[in-house]
């Protein structure tokens, strides 16, 4: 049997209200907390832990590339540039990725992939490889 919602897509676009409890919802965003039923807490705090995951991430990323500017060896400027891209990329998606999840939760809809994991993935490789072959040089 398929989960409620499968196959739909999570978009940004606010479905009516639910209907009003005796008490205003003013959690932000609305078009997050807006839509759909209060899932499990236990979900809600994992998204909110990965969310903090990636920012997380992120900022290894940045200092990864501030030690690599200012310790690598010469050329080495363009893995620390990579890595800051990097560290960007991932800050900035952190935010809409939770929003995403979380409306797919309160949906009851399949949680959407992202793209950012493997193109972290991928960029680190690159930034690796970078430092490695200008320090074996």
């Amino acid at each position: 049997m398929a989960a409620p919602g499968a196959g739909q897509r999570v978009t940004d676009e606010a479905p009516p209200a639910p209907a009003d409890r005796g008490r205003p919802d003013r959690r932000w965003p609305r078009r997050v907390y807006g839509v759909g039923t209060e899932p499990d807490p236990r979900f809600t705090l994992a998204n909110e832990r990965t969310f903090l995951a990636w920012l997380r991430t992120a900022l290894g990323l940045m200092v990864a590339a501030a030690a690599v500017k200012a310790f690598g060896a010469e050329g080495s400027q363009w893995a620390a540039a990579v890595l800051a891209v990097l560290a960007v990329g991932v800050a900035v998606e952190a935010f809409p990725r939770w929003s995403r999840n979380e409306r797919a939760l309160r949906l009851q809809l399949p949680l959407p992939s992202t793209p950012v994991a493997v193109v972290s993935a991928v960029g680190v490789v690159v930034a690796g490889l970078t430092i490695l072959v200008v320090v074996l040089i």
